[in-house]
């Protein structure tokens, strides 16, 4: 079997022929790319290994293409107005929007639009999600940068607007990009933010661990998939690599450009917009307003290729090849449904559809019947209440109850069975 292919998707804001460039990381060589429309900043995402999404460079729609056809968009999802930044959830099962100061909350399954949160005060900047789905991190010109719990956002009742677990407010001026580490919700999170530092936080406790102070403004940030570095793209053109191992251990460092300058990676000529680490760690990908997307071999700090653009580069990361992006016999195993533009449960329901697969969690739910933790409820309430008349005596009664609860853990065990069943059975699909 051969060895995973990983390329870099790039994107600019002028191309006039390819909305996202494709080439293989390693050998530099060109790929078909993707054709129609321009991608904003942080508005370009892969969902499931199947389709590809981007936001329309200052319009209202997210273009969507399936991987494997290149030269054609699939469809085009409405939003209420332009879209400023975008992410996919790494299993495939959500879409995030941020739309000025609001984030939308889309379920790819059926297309409806689950949540808008408006905890933000000002454009929302950047959005991204832990490896495992369950948390997600918002950054805005409001300088805050927010972290949710989605198991939280999708329980919440659809008048109320949930909190975020943890709101970092250490920023001074516009937060201008972030980075999850691996480890779900212990992970670590970077930020970067035009008040020139760069800080890293740990997603548990909501706790500062570091904050690096630069010299210029910090427009974009990764890290290493081993966490030892942190990389963070200057508005100077400069990139700059901190030792997340370095002894002494500090909170609160001064990157020294002059005595660290084996540490600086030098040749973009205006700001960094972007930045990738490849999966070995040696080569970091990074695009710039420049026109240039660079790859560049970290230990040496060279710039190995450098690729040319028309325009500003507005995405550029790396990616592991899915199988149906080389596939043109492929398909995606579960078409997209339509995305609606109305929040779920207030739409008519003449536009209420029932297009795709629905996996809910708690009350998004296409029936109005009683959602899973509904039901625990009253099952407690109704084994609380059978002890009581147990007590005094109330024996028959408490036969007729212990053979209804029987009956209903037995219904949930295979409510249980069958939503595992399917997932195995789209977890272990074979790829076409």
């Amino acid at each position: 079997m051969a060895a995973p292919m990983e390329v870099a998707l790039v994107s600019d804001a002028a191309g006039p022929l390819c909305n996202c460039s494709v080439w293989e990381l390693h050998s530099g060589s060109a790929l078909p790319g993707y054709r129609g429309g321009n991608s904003g900043p942080r508005g370009l995402a892969l969902l499931g290994g199947e389709h590809l999404l981007g936001a329309q460079l200052g319009k209202s729609y997210i273009n969507v293409w399936e991987l494997q056809r290149k030269d054609q968009l699939q469809q085009k999802i409405i939003c209420p107005g332009p879209v400023t930044c975008l992410t996919a959830s790494p299993n495939g099962l959500y879409i995030l929007a941020g739309v000025a100061e609001s984030i939308y909350l889309w379920e790819v399954s059926n297309g409806n639009l689950l949540a808008i949160l408006n905890r933000h005060y000002q454009d929302l900047t950047c959005l991204c999600f832990t490896d495992d789905s369950s948390h997600f991190l918002s950054g805005a010109k409001d300088c805050l940068a927010l972290v949710w719990n989605l198991y939280s956002v999708l329980q919440a009742e659809p008048s109320q607007i949930p909190d975020p677990r943890h709101v970092w407010s250490r920023h001074s001026l516009p937060i201008t990009d972030l980075c999850c580490g691996f480890g779900g919700p212990l992970a670590r999170a970077a930020t970067a933010s035009l008040d020139q530092t760069a800080k890293l936080w740990e997603i548990s406790s909501g706790e500062l661990l570091l904050s690096v102070l630069f010299d210029v403004g910090i427009m974009a940030v990764t890290l290493d998939l081993s966490e030892y570095h942190m990389f963070c793209g200057g508005m100077d053109g400069s990139i700059f690599q901190v030792d997340l191992c370095a002894w002494p251990v500090q909170r609160d460092r001064t990157f020294q450009t002059e005595q660290e300058n084996g540490k600086v990676f030098k040749g973009h000529r205006n700001q960094v917009t972007c930045l990738s680490v490849s999966t070995d760690g040696s080569l970091l990908l990074s695009g710039s307003h420049d026109e240039t997307v660079r790859l560049w071999d970290i230990q040496s700090k060279q710039c190995l290729k450098t690729m040319n653009h028309k325009g500003p580069v507005t995405n550029a990361f790396i990616v592991l090849a899915p199988a149906n992006m080389f596939n043109p016999d492929g398909k995606p195993s579960v078409p997209l449904p339509k995305f609606s533009k109305h929040l779920h449960g207030t739409e008519s329901n003449d536009e209420q559809g029932s297009e795709g697969v629905t996996l809910r969690l708690g009350l998004h739910q296409q029936e109005s019947g009683e959602s899973y933790l509904e039901k625990a409820e009253k099952m407690y309430s109704q084994m609380y209440s059978t002890r009581e008349k147990n007590l005094v005596g109330d024996q028959e009664h408490l036969t007729i109850q212990v053979s209804e609860l029987e009956e209903e853990v037995s219904t949930l065990r295979k409510i249980n069975k069958n939503l595992f069943d399917f997932s195995a059975r789209i977890i272990t699909k074979p790829a076409k």
